[in-house]
Parts: C-alpha cells; sequence; structure tokens
C-alpha cells in the first residue's frame, strides 16, 4: 500500500525513482526541462492512478558516466535519497570506448546487488553501439545487459532508442549519438510500457527498505 511510504512521525515521504544514467538520460543537447526524464516526472503528475501520480524523480545521470563511475558514486546517491525504484542506463560509454564488457556487466551486477541491499527495486536499461564496432563486439555488449538482468533477476527495459535509431538525421543531433529534442518523447514512450507496471506494483506492496 502506499501508505506503507510513512515517515517515523507519520509524515508522508512519496516514493523515488533514482535515475541513474548517462547523456542519454542527462539531456545533453536538449532543449531545458525536455529531456525525456523531465517528460516523465510532468507524465506522472498528470496520472489518475495514485500509484503513479506519488512518485518523485530524482535525475541523477553525469554525460559521460560509465559503469564504473556509476558504481563508484552509486553507495552515497543511495543513502543521500533512499529511493524505492532506481533506473540503471549506464554501459553506453563503456561500449563507445571499447571498454571490458566482463567488466561491464560485473558493475551492472555490482551496482544491482547495491540497489537491491537497501530493498529498493533495480532495472537494468538494455544498450546498443552501431554496428561499425563489429558484429562480434556489438552482440556481446548488447546481450551483457540481459545477462546481467537475467543473473539478478532484475526487470530488463529494451532498448529505449529503438524507435528512433534508424532515421539518425531526423532524431539525433548532428554528432549522431544525443537524440534531440524533438525525439524524448519517443523515448518516453518506449520507457512508459515497463516502467509504469513496475510503479505501480511498488506502490501497491509498499517498500521493503530498511
Amino acid at each position: 500500500m502506499l501508505a506503507g511510504w510513512l515517515l517515523a512521525g507519520g509524515v508522508w515521504a512519496a516514493p523515488t525513482v533514482l535515475v541513474w544514467g548517462d547523456s542519454l538520460s542527462a539531456g545533453y543537447g536538449v532543449d531545458s526541462r525536455q529531456g525525456w526524464v523531465d517528460l516523465l516526472e510532468r507524465k506522472l503528475r498528470t496520472q489518475a492512478d495514485p500509484g503513479l501520480k506519488a512518485w518523485n524523480i530524482v535525475n541523477a545521470s553525469v554525460s559521460g558516466e560509465t559503469t564504473a563511475g556509476g558504481l563508484a558514486r552509486l553507495p552515497a546517491a543511495l543513502a543521500r535519497h533512499k529511493p524505492d525504484v532506481v533506473l540503471l542506463e549506464l554501459g553506453a560509454n563503456d561500449g563507445l570506448r571499447g571498454l571490458d564488457l566482463q567488466q561491464m556487466r560485473a558493475n551492472l551486477e555490482k551496482m544491482t546487488d547495491l540497489v537491491l541491499a537497501i530493498g529498493a527495486k533495480p532495472v537494468i536499461f538494455e544498450m546498443r553501439i552501431p554496428n561499425n564496432y563489429g558484429p562480434v563486439f556489438t552482440d556481446r555488449f548488447r546481450r551483457a545487459f540481459a545477462d546481467a538482468a537475467k543473473a539478478k533477476q532484475a526487470p530488463l527495459m529494451p532498448f529505449f532508442l529503438a524507435s528512433i535509431a534508424e532515421d539518425r538525421p531526423r532524431w539525433f543531433q548532428d554528432d549522431g549519438i544525443h537524440p534531440r529534442t524533438e525525439a524524448q518523447p519517443q523515448i518516453l514512450d518506449a520507457v512508459w510500457p515497463t516502467l509504469s507496471p513496475l510503479l505501480k506494483a511498488a506502490a501497491s506492496s509498499g517498500s521493503s527498505k530498511p
């Protein structure tokens, strides 16, 4: 029940989603307050369902972040924000820099463990990289996210740029990597079908955090 999110003095404490990502969630090159995370926050506010409307969004995404950097910063963020759901949108920079994929998966799993340890729900975002990295590396990269999610029994968010990835001149900035402002609603549309049921379920069960 939502009533489970109460502080000791009976004061209401809204449940929190922590968005733990890179430039794709930080809104790099996007008009102010128009990134998909900003749109998510506004969409939640318009929901009639109290299991969705109540959620607070904390976007702690950092442009250029890798899974190693995210892992190093995560304990302090969990202690500070005490989230109920954590969206792990990291790994793209690992792939683009050709970093070790076994280490990337290990970092994702360690972050998932940290989230689970505080009684919160982790969501691993599937990422992909351009095909010019070669079929073997790109396939191993893509599978690392599903493998990490399966190993930790965590929800996997399907690649949230899939609907815009095939038309880069239209939807991406000149660098071909970062989506334009106009693409942000489509990104939210890709996230919503997986995220909204998870938030409603979390709201109905209440927080299990210590």
